[in-house]
């Protein structure tokens, strides 16, 4: 995808001398409400879903522009180069890339024991990346004077990027969170999906034991220009209150929370989810969560309209390090349809069928699925009282 040129977006370009990357400071990106856009992001009327025209909004432009530099100076571990994608034959939708470069670069996973293990500041953390992998700080700005401030998000690229403008959305890092998540990066994260105009910016989380990498806490933001199976999955209330969804359907069963626009409706959306995350961390239940365009909840299609943003959680069985020999490591965005292949073997022989068997080998027994679905329920009706 090529990144849209704007001569306004040069403050987030480096300096052409390195020595003068680190005395420049991290630029700002700062936003407003007005600039939340929810109306008119659609895919385009055709198959399969690719995108004619590079992303418009400021947004786009300030990280497309920063990150393509990022990768002419050779600050990833490897250039990513326009990836070999297909849609697996079936009725999901699943959409596999081959990236091998990222199955062989990168950087190995940390020794991680417990979904609620403390952030250990000699561990590799994002304190100690490299001045010029920093993009910017998104700032929201008040609503009202004297209102509160969304909390300083930092920008930056993932070294190993699985598509292009691949960037970890990180709060402070010299807080040193656990990647436990929290509701003012969760905030940051729905709000960049409404500041991209891009129908395929989307975000995402992995907690520990759900192949989070790095123990620090920090969101994944990246463009993928296709449709997936969870924008317009159907969904049945689990609540009176339609607060929480389940989404039954392939490639994974999961709890759909929808917002449609940001205010009241969006604070009340990330207080719910993070209810919900808290108690799966607390209780040592893995889990992956993503952010995406989509449709309201209820009985829709995979070309339903995009009229809002649907944040999506599943509860899985803990797995810590990488399992080797596998076509793909089941995290945020294999448990939403898309599938970074490891090797070319692979994603030419890849069904929808073994694509299917690996994710759904992830899961919670049923058992243990019915568990947590009646307490998250219960979790969410308490605080809603």
């Amino acid at each position: 995808m090529a990144a849209p040129q704007d001569s306004n977006e040069t403050s987030y370009l480096l300096p052409p001398n390195s020595k003068d990357w680190e005395e420049q400071g991290i630029p700002d990106f700062v936003y407003g409400q007005k600039e939340l856009v929810l109306e008119g992001i659609q895919w385009p009327g055709t198959a399969p879903g690719l995108l004619d025209t590079p992303p418009g909004s400021r947004f786009d432009s300030a990280l497309c522009s920063a990150w393509r530099q990022r990768m002419d100076l050779g600050l990833f571990r490897y250039r990513l180069g326009e990836l070999q994608t297909q849609t697996l034959p079936g009725a999901v939708g699943l959409v596999a890339q081959l990236n091998v470069e990222r199955g062989v670069q990168r950087r190995r996973p940390q020794n991680i024991r417990s979904v609620k293990q403390a952030f250990d500041p000699e561990q590799f953390n994002f304190n100690k990346v490299r001045p010029g992998e920093v993009l910017f700080r998104l700032l929201r700005e008040p609503d009202l004077p004297g209102a509160l401030r969304q909390e300083d998000i930092l920008v930056m690229i993932n070294v190993s990027p699985l598509e292009w403008g691949h960037v970890l959305l990180v709060p402070e890092p010299t807080r040193g969170l656990p990647q436990r998540l929290l509701p003012g990066v969760l905030r940051a994260g729905v709000e960049a999906v409404l500041l991209s105009s891009h129908p395929g910016f989307r975000v995402g989380f992995n907690s520990l034991g759900g192949s989070a990498s790095v123990n620090h806490l920090h969101l994944h933001g990246y463009y993928l220009a296709r449709r997936l199976p969870v924008e317009g999955a159907p969904s049945e209330p689990l609540d009176p209150g339609g607060r929480l969804h389940l989404l039954r359907t392939l490639p994974a069963p999961g709890f759909l929370f929808y917002t449609g626009g940001p205010g009241p409706d969006l604070e009340a959306l990330i207080g719910r989810v993070c209810r919900a995350t808290d108690y799966l961390t607390d209780h040592e239940i893995a889990h992956n969560l993503f952010v995406t365009r989509g449709a309201p909840p209820g009985k829709t299609s995979p070309s339903s309209a995009l009229t809002g943003v649907r944040v999506i959680l599943w509860a899985r069985k803990s797995s810590f390090g990488v399992k080797e020999g596998e076509a793909f490591n089941v995290a945020l965005c294999e448990l939403a349809g898309h599938l970074p292949v490891k090797t070319s073997r692979d994603f030419g022989s890849l069904t929808e069928a073994a694509a299917l068997a690996l994710i759904q080998d992830c899961l919670l027994p049923s058992a243990q699925a019915e568990e947590v679905q009646a307490a998250l329920v219960a979790v969410i009706a308490q605080d809603e009282q």
